[in-house]
Parts: structure tokens; C-alpha cells; sequence
């Protein structure tokens, strides 16, 4: 079973695909953030410091795209074809209004005739490039997703990623994970399951009990725990000075990335809110850590974090919150 990396907004781009690769590994697919194909038919600089060949080099990339018309997918898909890739993946997870608004993310899961003339319009000739598809259950309820299977089953979609949840849960609660068991049957494609796996031994289980999954995807606990893909293969977990020495490097390079320390501090809080799940106690050292502004002060912060404070063994889940 392959474990992939989920695509997270902000966290998940090139400089953390480069930096856990080198220090942690373990990932079979990493998923790109979702870009957005424009109407000029060619990635933009920036989008090109994400998907060049080069910058991706040594992993498995899978990049992901964000589009309800089917032409600007289309160029993209090929374009990436031509850049070496051989998996495109097309975004109907996200459950952001900035997104959801233009009918795109997850709502496309809305008006499921359209796009069943989307995929009309990408399967009508044979793309050099395979497409993946990851979903959520639906828009309000999870009984919407028969309307989906329905869809989705008629097309060549070579793997369908679900995250088990409808878009008015967001992130919260626990995943419908009845829901999806019920699906899998009816789905003709390979199937990868994402819901808030964040221990190794869940990924232990859910290997042992439903081995017809092609994969598991992880989010959130890649953050908190960056070792969980290396621990799930038998490597060791990760150590306090992997953790600090991880987090220096991230830092380093999004400091050269965006020209501005004080910038790179607001960024890497985004990191804290997960990896502060792997450290027992310390709540008031990291209340600090994500008020402060003071790049001086984030520095010793995170020095006494990384020297005083005793590692999990595994993450809290400290990111959970009730629907």
C-alpha cells in the first residue's frame, strides 16, 4: 500500500518536499499544492519554482490542479506531461469559500451533471498523462456521494484519493469512515483513503484490514511528525535533534525564499500549530512562540523548546475539533 503525502496550502510546497525528503523520507507520492491553470496556456515563474524537474529531483511528484473548465486543465495536464510528470491530480477537496464560490475544490461536488461533462471533455481523446482525482463525500451530506460514484465510474480515473468528509465539515470531527467502507465496493478504480490518520499504528491497521486500498494519504500528522512514513517502514522515530535540525533548515531556506526573517517567522508558526503536538507539555513556551513577533525572541523559544522539553513517541492530536 503506498502512503502519500497530501497537498496542505503553505505547508507542503517545494521547501518542505525537498527539506522531509532529505531528513525523513518514507513517502511513496508527494501531492503538490493545488495550482490554478490560467487562460494563457503556460505555468507561470512562480509556478515553475514548484513543478521544474530539477527543483522536484529524486522524489515522486505528483502535482495538483485546481480547474472546473476542462480546456485550461487539459493544457496544463499536457504541459506537465512534457515536463516529465506522469500523474496529474485534479482538486475537488477544497472546502475554502474563496474557492468553493467559483464552483471549483469541492464545489463542483455540487452540480455533479457538470462536471460529469467536465471528465467528458478531458477522457474524450487519450491524454499522456494519467489523472487522479481526489474528493471529498460530498457537499452537505454523505449521501450525495452515490451521485458521484455514478460519475466517477464512468471514466478512467486512475486513482480516486476520498477524503472522508462532506465540505460543511471541513477539517472538523471525526472522518465518515462508514461511509467510505460502504463506497469501496462500488468503485471500479484504485482507491486511497485520507482522514486524519496520525499514528503509525492506524496505518498498521488500516493496512492489515482493507489491503484492497492502492493508498493511505496523511496531512496533518506529516507535519506534527514528519517521521511517521519512515517509522511505518520500520525506521526509527524521529529524534530531538532531527526535529531542531529539520526545522533550521526549513527555516534557512524560506528565509532565502522570501527575502525577510520576520516573514519566514510568521510562516513557520503555520508548522508550530502541528509540530508542538510532539512535544510533551510546554503549553505556555509555545503560546509565547505563536504571539511573538520578535525574531530574537522566536529563536530562544525555540532553542528552550528543542532543549528542555521531552519528545512523544507519537503525536498528540491536538489539531482535532468537534463539527
Amino acid at each position: 500500500m503506498l502512503l502519500t503525502l497530501a497537498p496542505m496550502e503553505s505547508l507542503t510546497g517545494i521547501v518542505f518536499r525537498r527539506r522531509h525528503h532529505e531528513f525523513f523520507g518514507g513517502v511513496d507520492r508527494y501531492y503538490t499544492p493545488f495550482f490554478t491553470p490560467t487562460v494563457e496556456p503556460e505555468f507561470t515563474e512562480r509556478q515553475m519554482r514548484e513543478l521544474s524537474p530539477e527543483a522536484n529531483r529524486g522524489m515522486n511528484v505528483v502535482p495538483q490542479l485546481m480547474a472546473k473548465d476542462a480546456d485550461r486543465f487539459l493544457w496544463a495536464a499536457k504541459r506537465l506531461a512534457e515536463l516529465g510528470y506522469s500523474e496529474v491530480n485534479l482538486n475537488l477537496g477544497c472546502p475554502m469559500g474563496t474557492v468553493t464560490g467559483k464552483g471549483k475544490g469541492c464545489g463542483f461536488l455540487r452540480h455533479p451533471d457538470e462536471l460529469r461533462e467536465f471528465f467528458e471533455s478531458v477522457f474524450a481523446e487519450p491524454l499522456p498523462i494519467a489523472v487522479s482525482v481526489k474528493t471529498r463525500l460530498g457537499w452537505n451530506t454523505e449521501e450525495e456521494f452515490d451521485d458521484l460514484i455514478r460519475v466517477y465510474a464512468d471514466f478512467p480515473i486512475s486513482e480516486l484519493i476520498i477524503h472522508a468528509r462532506v465540505r460543511n465539515d471541513f477539517y472538523k470531527g471525526d472522518p465518515r469512515t462508514e461511509c467510505f467502507l460502504r463506497a469501496l465496493p462500488k468503485l471500479p478504480m484504485p482507491v486511497g483513503f485520507n482522514g486524519d490518520i496520525h499514528l503509525v499504528s492506524q496505518i498498521s491497521e488500516w493496512e492489515k484490514t482493507h489491503p484492497e486500498l492502492q493508498s493511505l494519504m496523511i496531512g496533518r500528522a506529516s507535519v506534527a511528525n514528519p517521521a511517521i512514513f519512515r517509522e511505518a517502514r520500520g525506521g526509527a522515530p524521529a529524534s530531538g535533534e532531527e526535529l531542531a535540525a529539520f526545522h533550521d533548515a526549513l527555516m534557512a531556506d524560506y528565509a532565502a525564499a522570501f527575502g525577510s526573517i520576520g516573514n519566514t517567522v510568521g510562516h513557520m508558526k503555520q508548522y508550530w500549530f502541528y509540530m508542538k503536538n510532539m512535544f510533551e507539555g510546554g503549553e505556555k513556551l509555545f503560546k509565547q512562540l505563536l504571539k511573538t513577533k520578535n525574531v530574537s525572541d522566536y529563536e530562544s523559544l525555540v532553542q528552550e523548546i528543542a532543549t528542555t522539553l521531552p519528545i512523544r513517541t507519537e503525536p498528540a492530536y491536538g489539531w482535532w475539533k468537534p463539527v
